[in-house]
């Protein structure tokens, strides 16, 4: 028997993080009893989304144009490049309002156990972006997680053979949290004081 419409729109829901099953349950109900014109407005909202986000050429975050805007900005520093594992991590070091340099966001962090290498996290682009003879520095600001740890020890090494300045955060971002989560002031801090 085929799963019915209900079914599905709750198995959908489940996709998003944290979202379990009664979770799932419960944004179903509410959309299709009380809110059908916010359904809607999710629904195409998130069709136009899959058909016009994309990476960025130069960064890889999420863009509309084939360039975003950041990297286009003339007022950023070209000669700093902060590496982020996603682009929420790259939206918490925006808020804090200290970095004035470009990005490059990873999608994701080394974790063996998950089957994620050094191929999947975009390491040849970040090596090609930083051998464009502009980049003096690249701040390795993925999560102090240890796969974040992990990916930011590669880096590290990798860069280092090139000869590229390599930094880290410091360590006012607690150890085991995401940068999503932490406040903006120790954000701000950490950048700051990276070594």
């Amino acid at each position: 028997m085929a799963e019915s419409a209900l079914d599905l729109l709750i198995d959908a829901l489940r996709l998003l993080p944290g979202v379990g099953q009664k979770s799932a349950q419960r944004m179903a109900f509410h959309l299709l009893q009380h809110d059908r014109v916010g359904a809607q407005r999710l629904a195409a909202a998130l069709d136009t989304a899959l058909h016009d986000v994309r990476h960025c050429e130069r960064c890889h975050t999420f863009t509309e144009a084939a360039v975003c805007s950041t990297c286009l900005d003339p007022a950023r520093d070209p000669k700093l490049l902060c590496v982020v594992e996603t682009p929420a991590d790259q939206a918490a070091m925006e808020r804090t309002g200290s970095y004035k340099g470009l990005y490059f966001v990873l999608m994701g962090r080394l974790s063996p156990l998950d089957g994620v290498g050094v191929p999947d996290i975009g390491m040849q682009a970040l090596m090609d972006r930083t051998a464009d003879g502009e980049v003096q520095e690249v701040i390795v600001a993925t999560n102090f997680t240890a796969e974040g740890e992990a990916t930011s020890y590669v880096i590290s090494e990798a860069l280092k053979s090139r000869g590229v300045r390599v930094t880290r955060l410091a360590r006012g971002v607690p150890i085991g949290s995401e940068l999503e989560y932490v406040d903006l002031g120790t954000i701000a801090h950490a950048l700051v004081d990276r070594r």
